[in-house]
């Protein structure tokens, strides 16, 4: 067995898709176009367009004590990527929440859930490009499962390690279309997860950061918050909660281009997304940040976002 070929063989406690194992996943019923079946039985076709090519576009929610968190955000995204490579969802706005929240109550789910929303082209004629040879309807499937952040990853702090693989602009692929084509951010995991780190810091085609591979990347500066402008990160949601909350509580933020140099001689990073939330970073590249543990204005602005969340 190599390296690269068993997930559980890698030490995944400080990923930033790290969660706990729940027992309760393993009898979860996956939503596959409108009907139920049990995780192991869950299937779509080997000529569906997501398999074939990532033909599709995706969503991650978040479930906190009844309430979907940012579901407008969410189904803005959806429907304007869907839009965007012209893929007919086949569901109205409305009808897509409703197959979350119908998901949500078969499995008897009221708090700490996160749901995967994927959404494809469907099946094909042939395995190929060309769009054109879609059979008909958009397959919809629906994940959700128990998960919880590990907490060694918020105590310890990541370690992220910068790879050569650029983040992209829009012409070439554009970051804010959650595509399920990733092929380019794995790579860059890889990279990292090689290093011995927990995630790939990546650069724009300028050499100034941009993103990690799957979350957004924020450094602190003195009391100042620093992330990059948005044209080659991923302008998540959780990201744009975070500087609207901390601007909000009279943080200064600034949404520029900065260096690795810049970053290395910062007091503090941390990353965020849908399922972490505001996960702190205490290496980069081998270089310890700040004093090398979580510090006071990451869990500031954790407190901020955890009192919007109600988590």
């Amino acid at each position: 067995m190599t390296a690269s070929t068993s997930s559980s063989s890698q030490n995944t406690e400080a990923s930033a898709q790290g969660y706990l194992d729940d027992p309760r996943n393993d009898g979860v019923l996956v939503y596959v176009d409108g009907a139920f079946f049990p995780r192991n039985e869950a299937k779509v076709s080997v000529f569906d367009a997501g398999f074939v090519l990532g033909d599709g576009v995706w969503e991650g929610l978040r479930l906190i004590k009844g309430h979907l968190l940012a579901i407008d955000d969410h189904m803005d995204r959806l429907f304007e990527g869907a839009g965007a490579i012209q893929l007919d969802i086949g569901l109205t706005r409305d009808e897509v929440i409703a197959a979350i929240e119908q998901t949500l109550e078969v499995n008897g789910m009221t708090d700490g859930a996160h749901i995967r929303l994927m959404v494809t082209r469907g099946r094909k004629k042939t395995p190929n490009q060309d769009p054109r040879f879609a059979l008909g309807t958009a397959t919809v499937v629906i994940v959700a499962e128990y998960k919880a952040p590990r907490p060694e990853a918020k105590a310890k702090g990541m370690a992220l390690f910068t790879s050569t693989i650029r983040c992209s602009g829009p012409d070439v692929f554009d970051l804010r279309l959650n595509s399920h084509s990733r092929l380019n951010f794995i790579q860059a995991l890889i990279q990292a997860i090689n290093a011995g780190a927990d995630e790939a810091l990546m650069l724009d085609p300028h050499g100034f950061v941009a993103s990690c591979n799957s979350t957004n990347f924020f450094i602190v500066r003195g009391e100042e918050l620093w992330t990059s402008t948005g044209r080659y990160n991923f302008k998540g949601i959780t990201r744009k909660k975070i500087i609207g909350l901390y601007a909000g509580a009279g943080g200064v933020v600034r949404e520029h281009d900065f260096t690795l140099a810049e970053t290395y001689a910062a007091s503090e990073a941390f990353v965020t997304g849908t399922l972490g939330g505001v996960t702190p970073v205490t290496r980069i590249d081998g270089r310890t940040i700040g004093n090398g543990t979580p510090g006071p204005v990451t869990a500031r602005i954790a407190a901020l976002y955890a009192d919007y969340t109600g988590g």
